[in-house]
């Protein structure tokens, strides 16, 4: 094979996700195709009475629909998880960090913030950016009041969340306002590029190059394409990854995002920044479509014992 021929991913998903994926099509998201699925609801039903849930609005033009998700038994100051929902920059609800800031909130016993950011491309960059810093400052302010430790506030990103959640981590570093634990990036959407031969490969499940392309050019409107791009829309740009907080960086092997995820990972660790990097063979992206699937738990059980050990100072030290 030519270094220049595409890979065709589909004979290298994991067996135990073909069924349900391959049912699952999903056509190039386009203008009137996210019309579409912002009508579906994210909401959840299967949530446990262990949590108590409490919507707030952060103060802002416009104000930062938020959620705090505490677990009920729990006393005293808790470490804090801000989540980023995903959906492509253009998609997608705060909705859909409940299910796993139920568990999350139960297990690690964590207060779970999650962020109602205005979507592309009716808000382009940097809009959403600034939503989630209103977010993320606003819990560390009213950390007391929210039953929040101060020194243990982190961020969780999934895909164009995980985009966000860099971004953020550098938008935080350099106002110096509010101080990072740590960072976990799930398959985060990084480098708008798209010059990666992962990015280029055939058969993407869920989220291939012209989905992508949408996604980019909706958030980043005229900036789209040109070399004026700021490291804050796109963190795979930055120069400078030094004095970032402890990231962890999940990512699947036939995933569109993984060569730009790598990339970063390495790159934070060639600047000092500890970085742990899992890329699960035979996971494309959207995996958590199949939550029982063994490789899907493998993912799931990677995050969860880093985020266990950030959250017992093990690294941040």
């Amino acid at each position: 094979m030519s270094s220049t021929e595409r890979v065709n991913v589909k004979a290298l998903l994991d067996p135990e996700l073909r069924q349900a994926l391959d049912a699952f099509e999903l056509p190039t998201i386009d203008a009137e195709g996210v019309a579409a699925m912002r009508g579906a609801s994210f909401a959840s039903t299967d949530l446990s009475d262990a949590v108590a849930r409490t919507d707030h609005e952060v103060p802002g033009d416009p104000p930062v629909p938020v959620r705090v998700h505490r677990p009920k038994d729990a006393a005293g100051l808790l470490p804090a998880i801000i989540t980023i929902h995903g959906g492509g920059y253009v998609m997608g609800s705060y909705d859909m960090d409940s299910p796993l800031l139920d568990r999350w909130c139960q297990s690690l016993e964590v207060v779970g913030v999650s962020v109602e950011y205005r979507l592309a491309p009716e808000t382009s960059y940097p809009g959403p950016l600034e939503d989630c810093y209103a977010a993320l400052r606003w819990a560390y302010d009213n950390a007391s009041s929210l039953g929040i430790d101060q020194d243990r506030i982190g961020l969780y990103g999934l895909s164009a969340g995980g985009g966000l959640a860099a971004a953020l981590a550098l938008l935080a570093r350099d106002r110096g306002e509010v101080p990072l634990a740590f960072v976990l990036l799930d398959c985060p959407m990084l480098d708008d590029r798209q010059r990666t031969p992962s990015i280029n490969a055939e058969g993407l499940y869920v989220w291939g190059s012209g989905s992508n392309e949408f996604g980019w050019r909706s958030y980043l409107g005229a900036l789209y394409g040109s070399d004026d791009v700021p490291s804050y829309a796109a963190a795979a740009r930055e120069a400078d990854l030094s004095g970032l907080p402890p990231t962890c960086v999940v990512v699947g092997a036939i995933d569109g995002f993984r060569d730009e995820d790598i990339a970063y990972a390495q790159r934070l660790n060639q600047a000092g920044v500890p970085c742990e990097l899992h890329v699960i063979a035979g996971l494309p992206h959207a995996y958590l479509l199949v939550p029982g699937a063994a490789a899907v738990q493998l993912a799931g059980h990677c995050k969860d014992d880093w985020l266990t050990r950030q959250l017992a100072g093990r690294l941040s030290d």
